[in-house]
């Protein structure tokens, strides 16, 4: 088998080799000796960095550190000034992997993995996906992405996909007759997976619900499907196995750091502890019991060209009870902690609730496809939706008898039919935006 993806990170100076080798040393290290072995990994990076980083020097404030929970937590907003401010001695931006984040949080940022770092971080999802038999050098991609509309970067991702055995299609408009193309694709290409957001992989399922078709009856080489980068709900879930006639695994990942999370063939969602350390903290940034929920914490365990120690991602979610050092299992992620509706009465609401409740009773009858809600005023809502029909005015009852008894009563809701709701220019559909 000619090793085409393999050969595409080597000749980009990326030592995949090695850093597959590492990682197999890393899975093998027993239950028993993992607290000294990630006590290691984190007291090195942080020294250091705390060695190499001027940027990082100074965020701590000194050049040793006690205890690791006095050590700070880097934000967003501290990573917003030039990378070459942040970079450790003998980096340069011509010598490391530099990108950016796609900004759904808000705070947007340019990023830097040393080449090790990076290669190991694809070692990482390699062996995650390979728990489903996926192979990245023989097994075919049908990805569901968005993708830059400029000449160059359009030419570079179609390079990238064609190096990476993936044919993409593009989600900026899923209309039906869209569809009716993508489907098409399914009848005569042989793909072994899915791979994509989860808003534009859910719509594709719910074409194929309307049409009473099983993507596997006209695909039957299609083996697994990945979602990433939106919230995957249960009922969501269930109505893709069906029609997507294939298990739908769950993924949880930032660009900047790793696959945070994957479920694995258990169904259990399983933290990525080999090259990240994930902490869930407080508000005083101090570490909460396994069960408890608070903001999700990460340190990226080997890039040494950027410091990622304690970095506050800007989501919330829970550890399981019966997690371990070595295996860490996230039980729920919950949503952004920038996503958050401020109620009349003082009250904090996640916005993905808001978002669920409407959820439960606007897609009952298959008539909508997708919706947001906005936030516009504390007591003001607006959802947009995309339907084949208006919404009823029962429908529009039992929403805001819904919102009024899991939430509060008083607030005030408008409706927009849309043909096509607004992405952010990655293609990822922000379910709940707050505009205060």
């Amino acid at each position: 088998m000619f090793n085409l993806f393999h050969l595409s990170l080597k000749l980009s100076g990326f030592p995949i080799a090695k850093a597959q080798a590492d990682f197999e040393k890393i899975i093998q290290i027993s239950e028993a000796d993992y607290p000294d072995y990630l006590e290691t990994k984190k007291r090195e990076i942080v020294e250091f960095h705390l060695k190499n980083n001027a940027f990082y020097q100074n965020l701590v404030g000194k050049e040793t550190f006690d205890n690791w929970n006095d050590l700070p937590v880097l934000t967003k907003k501290d990573l917003q000034k030039p990378l070459k401010e942040r970079l450790s001695k003998g980096y340069s931006e011509k010598t490391v992997f530099v990108n950016k984040t796609s900004g759904s949080s808000g705070d947007p940022f340019v990023f830097a993995k040393d080449k090790e770092a990076h290669a190991i971080t694809w070692a990482s999802i390699i062996h995650r996906f390979g728990w489903y038999g996926v192979d990245f050098n023989s097994s075919y991609q049908a990805r569901f992405y968005g993708i830059p509309l400029d000449f160059i970067g359009y030419r570079k991702e179609r390079l990238k996909d064609f190096l990476s055995k993936r044919y993409r299609f593009p989600i900026f408009d899923l209309s039906d007759t869209i569809l009716v193309g993508v489907l098409e694709h399914f009848k005569t290409k042989k793909f072994d997976y899915i791979n994509g957001y989860t808003s534009s992989i859910v719509l594709f399922g719910k074409y194929l619900q309307a049409r009473n078709i099983i993507l596997t009856d006209v695909c039957p080489s299609l083996k697994v499907c990945m979602v990433t980068s939106e919230m995957l709900f249960e009922e969501d879930k269930i109505l893709l196995e069906k029609h997507l006639g294939i298990p739908v695994v769950n993924e949880y990942g930032a660009s900047e750091l790793d696959l945070i999370a994957f479920q694995n063939p258990k169904d259990e969602w399983q933290v990525n502890s080999e090259t990240l350390f994930v902490e869930i903290l407080d508000e005083n940034n101090q570490p909460v019991p396994y069960g408890k929920e608070g903001k999700v914490v990460i340190t990226s365990l080997y890039n040494k060209a950027h410091p990622f120690i304690r970095y506050e991602i800007g989501d919330v979610g829970i550890l399981d009870e019966k997690s371990t050092l070595k295996k860490p299992i996230l039980k729920k992620l919950i949503g952004r902690t920038s996503d958050v509706a401020l109620l009349p009465s003082g009250k904090k609401s996640p916005g993905l609730t808001f978002y669920y409740v409407t959820k439960s009773i606007i897609e009952d009858d298959g008539n909508v496809k997708e919706f947001i809600v906005r936030q516009t005023k504390l007591d003001s809502f607006e959802i947009d939706y995309v339907s084949s029909v208006e919404l009823t005015s029962e429908q529009i009852q039992e929403i805001e008898k819904a919102i009024a008894k899991y939430l509060e009563p008083g607030l005030h809701f408008t409706y927009n039919r849309k043909e096509v709701l607004e992405r952010t220019k990655r293609g990822k559909l922000k379910q709940f935006q707050s505009m205060l």
